[in-house]
C-alpha cells in the first residue's frame, strides 16, 4: 500500500522501543544501575518520545538543544521545535550521577519503562526559560508555577531506549501511537486529515465547526483530545471521553475518528500551538484547528490575558509553510434560534 500521508516532522517517524530481546537484557543489567522515579509529566513526555509523537527527538534534550529551543524555537540542527523536552532531577540524584552512566527510568510502581545513557547534566536558569517559553515569570501562570515550584533543579539528558510504553487501564482501544493512527488512516483511504485539539468537553458549536472544516477542506477528522496533564480545574478525562464518544455518532460514516493523546500540556499558548501542530503532523494530520487563546491559561489576577487572543494562530501561521500543516482558524460561531443552526460570525 502506497504511503500518501504527510511526512513526519524531521523526515522520519521515531520509534524508541527496543526489541523484546534487548529489553530483557536491559532489565537484567539495570539491577546494578541507579533508578529515577518519573513524575507524571515525565511519564507523558517519555511516552511521546518512545512512540514517535515527539519526532524527531530521540531522547531528552541536552543543554545546547535546550538553549537553542528556548532562544530561537529550533534544535541545534535548525529543526523547528518550540518547547524544551527535558528530564529534571533532584539535587541529590544529580550529585550521584556521572556522564555516560546508564540510568533506569521507572514509573512510581517501580516498573522500568526505559533506559537512558547520561550525556549532559546542568542547572538551568529557570527565569530565562520562563521568559522564553511562557513570555512571563508570573507564577499565576500554571506553566511558570510548575517550572519554579515543581520542576527539579537539575536537567539530565540522553538518548532513550524504550522498554515499554506506560500502561493505561482506561480507554485502551482509543490510545493510538502515531504509527497505529497512520496505519488506520491508510486502511481507510484518508489522505487529508483535520486534527481537532481539545482539553474540554465538546458541544454543538464544536461539532458545527469541525463539520464545516472537513467539508471546506474535503478532509477527514481526527478528534485528538489531551488526556495527560491539562490545566488545574479542567473536567476529568473520563467524563470528557464519554462526551466525545457520544458526539462521534453524529458525524457521517467514515469521516471522523477519536484517539486520545497522553500529552502533558504546558499552557504555553503560542509556542504550545506549534508543538501541538508538530505532534499532529507526526500522527498523520495535514490540517490543524487553532482557536482563540489556544493552550492559554487565561488571565492573571488583574484580569490581563497572558497572551493575545490570536497570538497562537499568528505564530503557527508564520511557520505554516515550513511545517507543512495547514492552519484552520477557529471561527466564532453564533446560534440562529429561528433556524436551529450555528454559523460563523
Amino acid at each position: 500500500m502506497k504511503n500518501l500521508l504527510i511526512t513526519p516532522h524531521g523526515g522520519q517517524l521515531v520509534n524508541l522501543l527496543v526489541s523484546a530481546e534487548r529489553a530483557k537484557k536491559l532489565k537484567v543489567e539495570s539491577k546494578d544501575w541507579k533508578s529515577w522515579d518519573l513524575t507524571p509529566r515525565q511519564i507523558c513526555d517519555l511516552e511521546l518520545l518512545m512512540s514517535g509523537g515527539f519526532s524527531p527527538l530521540t531522547g531528552f534534550m541536552g543543554k545546547k538543544d535546550y538553549e537553542s529551543v528556548c532562544s530561537s524555537m529550533r534544535l541545534q540542527d535548525g529543526t523547528l521545535w518550540p518547547i524544551p523536552i527535558i528530564l529534571d532531577v533532584s539535587e541529590g540524584f544529580a550529585e550521584k550521577v556521572k556522564l555516560r552512566e546508564k540510568i533506569a527510568l521507572r514509573n512510581p510502581e517501580g516498573v522500568m519503562l526505559a533506559a537512558i545513557v547520561v550525556d549532559d547534566l546542568w542547572k538551568p536558569e529557570k527565569e530565562e526559560e520562563a521568559n522564553s517559553v511562557y513570555g512571563t515569570v508570573n507564577t499565576e501562570h500554571p506553566g511558570v508555577q510548575h517550572l519554579f515550584s515543581d520542576t527539579h533543579p537539575w536537567y539530565l539528558s540522553g538518548q532513550v531506549e524504550g522498554i515499554e510504553l506506560p500502561e493505561h487501564f482506561d480507554f485502551r482501544t482509543l490510545r493510538k501511537t502515531p504509527e497505529e493512527l497512520r496505519s488506520e488512516f491508510l486502511r481507510s483511504g484518508w489522505k487529508k486529515i483535520v486534527a481537532f485539539q481539545t482539553r474540554n468537553p465538546m458541544h454543538r458549536a464544536h461539532f458545527e465547526l469541525t463539520m464545516r472544516a472537513i467539508k471546506e477542506h474535503e478532509a477527514s477528522l481526527l478528534i485528538h483530545p489531551v488526556v495527560g496533564l491539562t490545566k488545574p480545574g479542567d473536567v476529568d478525562h473520563y467524563t470528557r471521553v464519554r462526551c466525545y464518544q457520544a458526539l462521534l455518532d453524529h458525524y457521517p460514516a467514515n469521516t471522523a475518528r477519536l484517539a486520545l493523546l497522553s500529552l502533558a500540556m504546558r499552557m504555553a499558548g503560542p509556542r504550545e500551538a506549534v508543538l501541538h501542530a508538530i505532534i499532529r503532523k507526526n500522527h498523520g494530520c495535514t490540517h490543524f484547528i487553532v482557536g482563540r487563546d489556544h493552550a492559554g491559561p487565561g488571565n492573571d489576577a488583574t484580569g490581563t490575558p497572558f497572551y493575545d487572543p490570536y497570538e497562537a494562530q499568528q505564530l503557527l501561521k508564520k511557520h505554516e509553510s515550513e511545517l507543512g500543516v495547514q492552519l484552520i482558524p477557529f471561527k466564532t460561531m453564533v446560534y440562529l434560534e429561528n433556524k436551529d443552526m450555528y454559523i460563523p460570525t
